[in-house]
């Protein structure tokens, strides 16, 4: 499976819920090392979306809830303002064969103004991207 396109995933998580989520959405398909990436969002002159000790709690949390359901998931946190960037270039770190994610809900206006970050994620990526299905169809 050295060469495959899931020979190595990166798998982005946000939070306790989403990591368990994506992490069964992952559980039926084949895949060889998974590593999960939780990104704090950092500052840069403006403020932090959380305080750091309470994004890496909630980062910390994430990848025990992801390691429930696949043990064997490296982990790696990451600290930047851009949440797409971070996550590419974590998968280039990494040297992931792809990007797994689960498309977050959200409604077409929300997904306009937040830029939509699964469009960046899957036209700015430097390798395959992977939108894991909602659902019990992923069989």
């Amino acid at each position: 499976m050295s060469n495959s396109l899931t020979s190595h995933l990166l798998v982005p998580v946000v939070n306790e819920a989403d990591a368990r989520e994506t992490a069964r959405m992952l559980g039926p398909y084949e895949y060889g090392r998974v590593t999960v990436v939780h990104v704090i969002e950092k500052g840069e002159g403006v403020p932090d979306k959380l305080p750091v000790e309470q994004a890496e709690k909630q980062a910390s949390d994430a990848f025990v809830a992801f390691r429930d359901l696949i043990p064997e998931a490296e982990t790696e946190t990451v600290y930047r303002r851009n949440v797409v960037d971070a996550i590419i270039d974590a998968a280039a770190d990494v040297d992931a064969s792809a990007i797994a994610f689960r498309p977050r809900s959200g409604s077409r206006i929300v997904k306009f103004l937040s830029g939509d970050k699964a469009l960046r994620l899957v036209t700015d990526a430097d390798r395959p991207v992977i939108a894991l299905p909602e659902g019990d169809d992923a069989e």
